[in-house]
């Protein structure tokens, strides 16, 4: 099935994906991340939307904090409540507190979740045979047309009429703890370079002396303006470290964000190509 991008440098609206990550016992190996790059990711493109999941996002911020603020910050979100994952349904009450518009879906190994079972839920063929895949790809893209049109749909607080929650404003990080923050980063995604660098040869951009020069052949130095696959801008490349393999980008809010070479979370960093 071949996606439509739309426009280029015209941003999807995002899709945040609630499920397993790591693997579950009852599973295959590798099982849950077939179910996302198989499944869910082709139904979110299909109904318009720009998938993602937070181990797609770089680690600059405690990751329950990262999560929340994809939720708030996500037009929809869409929530595989599959092998009943503890991590899953907690971030699937916190959607709901916030009021966000949520499409429910399964495997059919699952069964119903008492406190939820109310809801709808779309199930899928947790065998992922590609007979049946398109047909549930169908099913859960038309689930998030119509969510996405109509609020009211699986919205917790809408049927408890309650009032729903909101991020404190005005709140802001002080220099010292963003300059920690920032050196915490750094010291992890150093790690995971030297950890990925082990497991892989792949790169996801190379540095040398003040180019940068990404999988796509566009090429970035300091100053310049560093997007992702669908062309919206991440922010501006601030610094650049040729022997770890690793570059950073300053969003437009302040915080600099860590990429290394040997990270996943790298995958589709360019440049505009002028």
């Amino acid at each position: 099935m071949q996606e439509d991008d739309g426009a280029v440098g015209q941003c999807k609206k995002q899709c945040f994906v609630l499920m397993p990550i790591a693997d579950v016992t009852g599973y295959d190996i590798g099982h849950f991340s077939r179910v996302y790059e198989h499944l869910i990711k082709p139904s979110i493109s299909l109904a318009g939307y720009s998938p993602i999941r937070s181990d797609d996002t770089v680690k600059t911020d405690y990751i329950a904090v990262g999560i929340v603020q994809k939720i708030v910050d996500s037009e929809v979100i869409l929530c595989d409540i599959s092998a009943k994952n503890p991590n899953v349904m907690y971030e699937l009450g916190i959607a709901h507190s916030f009021n966000k518009k949520v499409v429910l879906i399964k495997d059919e190994k699952t069964g119903r979740v008492f406190d939820i079972q109310g809801l709808r839920t779309t199930d899928y063929d947790s065998s992922l045979r590609i007979d049946n895949v398109q047909k549930d790809i169908s099913r859960i893209s038309a689930s998030l047309t119509e969510t996405s049109e109509n609020g009211d749909i699986n919205s917790i607080i809408q049927l408890a009429n309650i009032r729903v929650a909101e991020l404190p404003k005005g709140q802001e990080i002080s220099a010292d703890t963003q300059l920690l923050m920032s050196r915490i980063s750094s010291i992890e995604e150093t790690i995971e370079s030297f950890f990925n660098s082990k497991k892989s040869d792949e790169l996801y951009f190379t540095v040398k002396d003040d180019l940068v020069t990404f999988r796509d052949g566009t090429t970035a130095k300091v100053g310049e303006t560093i997007t992702d696959e669908n062309f919206c801008d991440i922010g501006i490349l601030v610094d650049i470290h040729p022997g770890r393999g690793v570059i950073y980008v300053r969003r437009e809010d302040g915080k600099v964000l860590a990429y290394s070479a040997y990270s996943v979370k790298s995958k589709g960093l360019c440049t505009f190509p002028f």
